[in-house]
């Protein structure tokens, strides 16, 4: 679609769809390629508040919504997006949907098939992807042996609708699964429901095939908010710290290899180097609006996008196969 004009609308005025609104609003502004054509949600009275907000119009359906856009950002509940999505693809717009990209697996794999019948750009809302924390990273070689992640949030209602591995641990399965570049083989698990109807806390040991192994926490339940990643791989352990948009880097290298940091020997031939990587500007500290960027220009230049619908399954199954080991090992306990 190079070119042509992106008209964009948005499914879902909630919280998140809010801040998709407003990035949005400011990337149109920024750019004549771009135009924001309007939001539906089944409030009404929320699509027409944002609506007047950013000066676009309110949709009375997704019908309507769809007739009028040539790109959608889905930022409805998971259990909606595969429906809409369907419909949009089928109508050739290009989908951004967020991330779980669906509430199952079939709907994934229903989605890939579909899309595969018609040419457009989807991408799914993984955003730690484009978290500063993780990017600054590209520049290295990533070959994980072992990485620890915990993701823990204090409690809110909004979100409860589905368990805490889809809610917030399946950001760190979109992430080793991109970064290790290998299937999972075994897994491990368990949680508990403490709160909601849902599981709230959750734990889950990876095993890839490559070797790498992985152990997860996730937890909506806790004192205070923390995500973060550390990474042992061969000469070099990388500390993630995505809540603050930077990581820290300590790698062996030869004593006398030149470096652009700090650095402290260890022995006659061996030093370890210090580094920091951080967001360098305020726009790459905001990876939602980093995203959704991408998407548009994925769009415009015809290039691959940077989370594609298959990573989004990959994850949905993972979590899926997370889930279902919980809920087995709880049934066993209560029959006991």
């Amino acid at each position: 679609m190079e070119n042509t004009v992106l008209k964009i609308g948005l499914a879902g005025c909630g919280h998140l769809g809010r801040i998709h609104c407003k990035l949005i609003s400011a990337l149109t502004a920024e750019n004549t390629s771009l135009e924001f054509a309007g939001v539906f949600d089944i409030n009404k009275a929320s699509a027409e508040e944002i609506a007047a907000l950013y000066g676009v119009q309110s949709f009375a359906s997704i019908e309507e919504l769809l007739s009028s856009v040539n790109t959608l950002v889905i930022v409805t509940p998971t259990t909606t997006h595969f429906e809409i999505a369907c419909a949009a693809i089928k109508k050739g717009i290009n989908v951004f949907i967020e991330k779980p990209v669906t509430s199952s697996l079939h709907q994934a794999e229903q989605l890939i098939e579909l899309a595969r019948k018609h040419p457009v750009k989807i991408q799914v809302g993984h955003v730690e992807r484009f978290n500063p924390a993780l990017t600054a990273l590209e520049k290295f070689e990533m070959k994980p042996m072992f990485i620890e992640s915990h993701r823990l949030s204090q409690f809110n209602p909004r979100g409860t609708d589905v368990s805490v591995i889809q809610d917030l641990m399946i950001h760190d399965i979109d992430i080793i699964l991109h970064l290790a570049g290998s299937p999972v083989e075994k897994i491990d698990a368990n949680g508990v429901a403490v709160i909601s109807d849902e599981i709230d806390i959750a734990n889950a040991r990876l095993k890839l095939k490559n070797g790498c192994v992985a152990n997860l926490t996730a937890s909506r339940i806790s004192l205070k908010k923390m995500r973060k990643m550390r990474i042992f791989q061969n000469n070099a352990y990388i500390s993630v710290d995505f809540l603050n948009n930077k990581s820290e880097i300590f790698r062996l290298t030869a004593k006398d290899s030149p470096d652009d940091g700090m650095s402290f020997p260890i022995s006659d031939e061996k030093k370890i180097v210090y580094s920091e990587a951080k967001a360098d500007s305020p726009e790459s500290a905001n990876p939602i609006r980093s995203e959704l960027s991408s998407f548009f220009t994925s769009i415009q230049s015809d290039t691959p996008v940077k989370v594609t619908l298959e990573s989004g399954k990959e994850a949905v199954e993972v979590a899926d196969k997370i889930i279902e080991i919980i809920k087995e090992t709880q049934k066993q306990n209560t029959s006991k």
